[in-house]
């Protein structure tokens, strides 16, 4: 480093710097000794960074070319001639210096303990984190929360299988007796503890991934407008045709940190049209797999057999009935909808661009107090961990029937193992290679 970085003050050169000091100078070419840019040269030391390894960054002026050729003089160190350089050739002896790889610094973190593996896949979640809350629950990971519950639940079943082992191989100095009875409690407070985070997984899906919601209503309802309103921008094109929007349309929007993925449909009605049938096949499917549905509702217009059977479509979901168009004469009441759905009415109007602001309080309430509400636990966002919960769970089950059948000690051991050892594929201490790398690959660039 010191080849190619020439510090303002005498004695400043980086190998002579401590840990977490600075050195201002200037990047040069070592080839020409040529001045590349003024920077700031910043020291860290293992094992106090985050990969625990020692660590160089240098802070140089905004620009891609200046980064580029930077970056050229430090991969081409190897190639550089010896002849311009100050010091002896021992001491220009460079290791091989190359680009890392997307979530290099991350997996060397995980790979030097300085995080575990649900901590490093969270840096990732927290990079792309779309909202608010889904940022608040990838740095609630990336904190160790649960990490540390993981942990607390491996811990208490590593004693147990401790407990019997050394009980069968000693009986004389460690008794069993009554000790099935005190296991099975404790499994099942462990039973309740892994149940409650696979509960948070649907939430945790939403938070990172947004709220599924799909914008439906029959052909000229005012799907197209509304869309238009909530992303703030001209996305879908609206005309007074019916059947304009032949496809779905995604986009994701955050509203008052509440994350929704927001899908425009094509109006459902009955049609022979080919390619207009094919957007209202997609627009089913679309709300088959919504969270949420705003149902918009032309209220210039009666209530007609498109109406009903999108309604009896949407029964029994969770749905916000928007009835659009309400700066016209309005030939539809709340009453006519009562017969069919019993979900909140908002009246609203795409073109004056009001009721929105109840829609979004119904939004927060919807999210915060109701069926998708979120606070300060832990929540599972990763399908990955979902999965080693849910056998994990399979396997403390398997260990309570044992119990319960009378079974000897040693056979619900090995359900509990496996517990243990799914659980241990969450925080990475009995994860494969390949899974790590492929974990990591999906990663930024320079991560």
């Amino acid at each position: 480093m010191d080849s190619i970085f020439i510090p303002k003050k005498k004695g400043k050169e980086v190998r002579n710097l401590d840990s977490y000091t600075a050195a201002y100078g200037n990047v040069i070419n070592p080839a020409d000794n040529s001045i590349i840019d003024e920077v700031i040269v910043l020291v860290m030391k293992a094992p106090s960074t985050y990969t625990k390894e020692d660590v160089v960054e240098i802070d140089c002026h905004g620009g891609m070319q200046i980064m580029k050729d930077i970056l050229h003089v430090l991969t081409n160190l190897d190639n550089i001639s010896s002849k311009n350089n100050r010091r002896s050739d021992k001491e220009n002896i460079h290791p091989k210096v190359r680009l890392a790889r997307p979530g290099e610094f991350t997996e060397r973190a995980f790979l030097n303990g300085r995080i575990d593996l649900s901590q490093a896949e969270s840096v990732m979640d927290l990079i792309s984190a779309k909202s608010e809350i889904a940022a608040k629950t990838a740095l609630s990971q990336l904190k160790g929360d649960l990490k540390n519950k993981i942990i607390s639940i491996r811990t208490d079943l590593i004693h147990n299988i401790a407990f019997i082992e050394s009980a069968l191989d000693d009986p004389e100095h460690y008794s069993l007796d009554g000790f099935q009875e005190e296991l099975s409690d404790i499994l099942q407070d462990k039973k309740q503890e892994i149940s409650h985070l696979i509960k948070t997984a649907d939430n945790g899906k939403m938070m990172k991934e947004g709220i599924q919601t799909v914008i439906l209503g029959k052909p000229n309802a005012g799907k197209s407008s509304i869309l238009n309103v909530l992303t703030g921008k001209d996305r879908a094109i609206v005309t007074d045709v019916a059947g304009t929007t032949r496809d779905t349309l995604e986009e994701f929007i955050s509203i008052n940190g509440i994350p929704l993925n927001i899908v425009d449909t094509a109006g459902i009605r009955d049609t022979e049209d080919v390619v207009e049938k094919i957007g209202v096949d997609k627009s089913i499917l679309a709300m088959e797999q919504a969270d949420l549905i705003l149902y918009i509702i032309d209220s210039s217009v009666p209530i007609d057999d498109n109406d009903i059977q999108i309604m009896e479509k949407i029964k029994d979901r969770q749905v916000i009935i928007l009835s659009n168009k309400s700066d016209l004469k309005n030939v539809i009441n709340e009453e006519d909808i009562r017969k069919y759905l019993d979900n909140k009415i908002i009246e609203i109007s795409a073109k004056e661009q009001y009721g929105f602001e109840e829609l979004y309080d119904e939004l927060n309430r919807m999210f915060f107090k109701g069926k998708l509400s979120y606070n300060d636990e832990i929540y599972i966002t990763n399908a990955r961990h979902k999965q080693a919960l849910e056998n994990a769970l399979s396997s403390i089950e398997m260990a309570i029937a044992s119990i319960e059948a009378g079974m000897p000690e040693d056979f619900y051991t090995i359900d509990l193992m496996s517990a243990y050892e799914q659980l241990g594929y969450i925080i990475g201490e009995s994860v494969e290679d390949d899974l790590v790398d492929t974990i990591f690959r999906e990663f930024c660039m320079g991560k």
